[in-house]
C-alpha cells in the first residue's frame, strides 16, 4: 500500500494541467496553392516567434549519420570507441558481448537512450551495445555526468553518464512522398549484412518508417598466440557464428506547438559463443556454447506546449527480452550443463513538465514509474519484481555569460519475490547535482565548464537474487563526480580553415560500496557483496577541424584520454592502490576524412596503451598496447534522382594481433564492401 500511495501522489502532483488562458507563441502558416508562372504576387510578412532553443550546459561528444557512416564500424559500440573517456569490452570480434565503460565507473552506471526513452536491463544492468546497428542511427551522443535538455524526464538524471541514440527522423525534399534506402554488405568470414530503409509521408504532418537488416557471419579468423615467448602459434575462432534480424516501425507526427512520435523495435539472434581461447589445450579451441535472444519494446513519446509558461512531456514503454543460454558437456567436455532460460518484461511511464517564467530563468518537475519483472526455469529462483518510482526537480538559469542548472533527484524503490521474506528492503535515496557553463568572452566561443553530481545505481536483479549468489542486503553503489573543463571553438568565414575547436576536462570521480563477488566457505558458492572502493582522476581531450581547398572538404578529429583509475578497497592487500583491472593510462584515436567530387576517403586509428588484466599490478597480468589502423573509399554517383554509394573497407590494416579482454583475440586484417541504394 505504501508503494501505491507513493505513485498515486507523485503523479496527481505531475499530471499535466491545461492552463485557462494564454495562448501559444509558435505558429505554422498553412500551404496554399500553387500560382501559375507567369504572374506577379506580393507575399505577405511571416513572422516565426519562438523561444531561444537551449543547448546543453555541459556539450556531448557527438558524431552526426554522415560521421558514422565514414567509419569503419559495425554497431554503435563500434563507433563510441573514437570518444574519448570511453573504454568498450569486446569478447571476441562481430558476434561477441561488448559493453561501455565510461570514465572507469562501470558498464552499470551508463544509461543508454533509445530516442528518448531508456533501454534497460534489470537482470544485470548491461546493455549490449552491440546489437544496435548504424543503419538507421542520426545521432550518438555521449554525455559526462548528465544531458541538460530544458524538459527532460526523471530517468535523464539518474546515471553518472548517458549515451543518447537518436535514429533517423523522415525528411522529403518538396512534394516527394516516399524515400527509399537499400544497402548491402559483404566481407571476410563470410559476412552478409542487407538492409532496407523505407519513409513515407502519410501527410503534411504525420510520417512512417520502417527499417529492417539482416546480418549473418561465420565469425571464423585467424589469430596468433604465444605459447611461451611473442606470437608462435595460429589457429582459426571457432563458434563465433552470428545471425540476427533486426526490424523497427515509427510514426512521426507534428501538431501545433508539439510532436509526437512512437516506435516498434525487433531484435531477434542466435550466436555461438567461442569462449576464452586458453579453455583446452593449445590447438583445441572447440567452444560449443550458445546464446538465443528476443527483444520487443513498443514506445511513444509526446510533447507539447500549451503556453508561453507551460510545456509538458509524456513517454511510455513495454518491453519483452527473453535469453536462451545453452552449454552442454556432451558437444564441450570441458563445460557443465547449462540450459537456462530468461524472461524480462518492463512497463514504463513518465512525465515531464517545463515552466518557463522569464527568459532567463525555467524549471522542470519531472516523474518517472517502473516496473520490472524476472522470470527464469532456475531451481529456487526469487521470481522478483520490483517497482522503482523517481521525481526530479531542476531549475535553470540562461544568461548571455552564463548557463547552470541545478537539480535534485528522489528514487524509491520496492521489491517482492516468490519468497515473503526474501526480498530486500525498500529504499529511498536522494541526489543532487549541479552543471555550469560560463562564457568568459562576448565574442568568442570559449566556455568553462564545471559539474558535480552524486549518483547512485540500485543492485540488480542478479545482484540480490541470484541462485546460491544473491544478496539482498546490498547496498547501492554510489559514485561522485567533479568536473572541470574548457571549450574553444572557432568558425572563419574565408581561407583554408573554416572550423576548429578543441574540448580538454580534468576529473575526479569516486565509487563507493563498490559490489564485488566474493567467496564463502564453499568455493563453488560466491555471494556478492559491498566492498570495493575505487578513485579515478583522469583527463580528456578533443580537437577538431574541417578544411576546405576548392572542391576537396577535409576534416581530422583526435581524441586522447589518460586516466588513473586506482582500487583502495583493501588497505592490507600488497596491491592497494593499483590501477583497476582494463583501464589503460593512456588511450585515443584519430580520424581523418576527405571528400572530392564525390569521392570520399577515411582513415582511422585507435590506440589502447598498456594496462592490466586484474587488480594484482603484476607482470603475469600485464597486457601490451594494442592499435588498429582502418581505411576505406567511396564513391557517390548521381542517376536521375537516385544515387549510388560504392564503398570499400580494410580494418587492421597492418594485422595487429590484440585482445581487448584477456584470451579474446580479435579479427586481424579484414575487408568489407558496401553497395548503398537511395531514392
Amino acid at each position: 500500500m505504501k508503494a501505491k500511495s507513493l505513485i498515486y501522489a507523485l503523479f496527481v502532483l505531475l499530471a499535466p494541467v491545461v492552463p485557462v488562458s494564454g495562448s501559444a507563441n509558435l505558429r505554422f502558416a498553412e500551404p496554399t496553392p500553387a500560382q501559375s508562372a507567369d504572374s506577379v504576387h506580393n507575399i505577405e510578412q511571416i513572422v516565426v516567434s519562438a523561444q531561444r532553443t537551449k543547448i546543453s550546459v555541459i556539450p556531448p561528444q557527438t558524431m552526426q549519420g554522415a560521421q558514422l557512416q565514414q567509419l569503419s564500424v559495425h554497431s554503435v559500440a563500434d563507433a563510441l570507441r573514437y570518444f574519448s573517456g570511453v573504454q568498450i569490452k569486446d569478447y571476441g570480434g562481430i558476434g561477441g558481448l561488448k559493453t561501455v565503460n565510461i570514465r572507469s565507473l562501470g558498464s552499470q552506471h551508463v544509461g543508454v537512450f533509445y530516442d528518448g526513452i531508456q533501454i534497460g536491463n534489470a537482470q544485470n544492468g548491461v546493455v549490449d551495445l552491440g546489437r544496435f546497428s548504424l543503419d538507421n542511427m542520426e545521432v550518438v551522443s555521449l554525455y559526462n555526468g548528465q544531458k541538460s535538455d530544458v524538459i527532460q524526464t526523471a530517468k535523464d538524471f539518474a546515471s553518472a553518464n548517458a549515451i543518447y541514440l537518436r535514429t533517423r527522423e523522415p525528411a522529403f525534399d518538396g512534394d516527394k512522398k516516399d524515400n527509399l534506402r537499400t544497402q548491402l554488405k559483404v566481407g571476410s568470414f563470410a559476412t552478409i549484412n542487407p538492409s532496407i530503409l523505407w519513409e513515407h509521408r502519410l501527410s503534411d504532418s504525420i510520417s512512417s518508417s520502417v527499417s529492417t537488416e539482416f546480418m549473418y557471419t561465420n565469425g571464423k579468423y585467424k589469430f596468433s598466440y604465444a605459447k611461451k615467448d611473442g606470437y608462435d602459434t595460429t589457429e582459426v575462432r571457432q563458434n563465433g557464428d552470428v545471425r540476427q534480424f533486426r526490424a523497427e516501425a515509427g510514426l512521426f507526427g507534428r501538431i501545433r506547438d508539439g510532436k509526437w512520435q512512437a516506435k516498434l523495435y525487433y531484435y531477434n539472434s542466435e550466436r555461438g559463443y567461442p569462449g576464452a581461447s586458453v579453455r583446452e589445450e593449445p590447438g583445441k579451441f572447440r567452444h560449443q556454447d550458445r546464446q538465443w535472444d528476443d527483444n520487443f519494446f513498443a514506445q511513444a513519446s509526446f510533447q507539447k506546449r500549451l503556453s508561453p509558461l507551460y510545456r509538458f512531456m509524456l513517454n511510455g514503454k513495454y518491453a519483452y527480452d527473453y535469453l536462451h543460454y545453452l552449454s552442454d558437456p556432451r558437444l564441450d567436455v570441458t563445460t557443465m550443463y547449462v540450459n537456462n532460460r530468461y524472461y524480462q518484461q518492463e512497463l514504463y511511464f513518465s512525465t515531464a513538465n517545463q515552466f518557463t517564467f522569464t527568459d532567463w530563468w525555467s524549471a522542470n518537475l519531472a516523474g518517472d514509474v517502473q516496473w520490472n519483472k524476472l522470470d527464469a526455469d532456475l531451481r529456487d529462483f526469487a521470481y522478483p519484481r520490483r517497482l522503482t518510482a523517481l521525481g526530479a526537480l531542476a531549475t535553470s538559469i540562461q544568461l548571455p555569460w552564463l548557463d547552470m542548472q541545478a537539480n535534485v533527484l528522489y528514487t524509491y524503490v520496492h521489491d517482492n519475490t516468490a519468497g515473503a521474506s526474501s526480498a530486500a528492503k525498500d529504499r529511498h535515496e536522494w541526489t543532487p547535482a549541479v552543471v555550469a557553463s560560463f562564457k568568459p568572452l562576448r565574442r568568442h566561443k570559449l566556455y568553462i565548464n564545471a559539474f558535480y553530481k552524486r549518483i547512485f545505481r540500485m543492485p540488480t536483479l542478479n545482484d540480490n537474487y541470484y541462485t546460491f549468489i544473491g544478496n539482498i542486503n546490498l547496498k547501492p553503489e554510489y559514485t561522485t563526480q567533479y568536473d572541470l573543463g574548457v571549450s574553444y571553438d572557432k568558425e572563419f568565414a574565408t581561407g583554408f580553415v573554416r572550423n576548429t575547436g578543441v574540448k580538454l576536462d580534468a576529473y575526479y570521480n569516486q565509487v563507493e560500496d563498490k559490489i564485488v563477488a566474493m567467496p564463502t566457505d564453499n568455493q563453488f558458492r560466491w555471494t556478492m557483496i559491498n566492498l570495493g572502493y575505487v578513485e579515478i582522476r583522469g583527463m580528456d581531450f578533443s580537437g577538431w577541424t574541417h578544411m576546405t581547398a576548392g572542391e576537396w572538404n577535409i576534416t581530422a578529429r583526435l581524441t586522447y584520454t589518460y586516466q588513473k583509475a586506482q582500487d583502495f578497497t583493501d588497505p592490507s592487500s600488497e596491491f592497494y592502490g593499483g590501477q583497476i583491472p582494463y583501464i589503460p593510462w593512456h588511450s585515443g584515436s584519430l580520424i581523418l576524412g576527405a571528400e572530392y567530387r564525390g569521392w570520399e576517403l577515411n582513415y582511422s586509428f585507435i590506440y589502447t596503451g598498456e594496462r592490466y588484466e586484474s587488480v594484482a599490478n603484476i607482470p603475469e597480468n600485464y597486457a601490451q598496447p594494442w592499435y588498429t589502423h582502418d581505411m576505406s573509399i567511396s564513391k557517390r554517383l548521381r542517376i536521375k534522382e537516385s544515387s549510388l554509394r560504392l564503398t570499400a573497407e580494410i580494418n587492421n590494416i597492418f594485422n595487429q594481433q590484440y585482445e581487448v579482454v584477456q584470451c579474446y583475440p580479435m579479427p586481424g586484417t579484414n575487408f568489407k564492401f558496401i553497395i548503398t541504394f537511395e531514392l
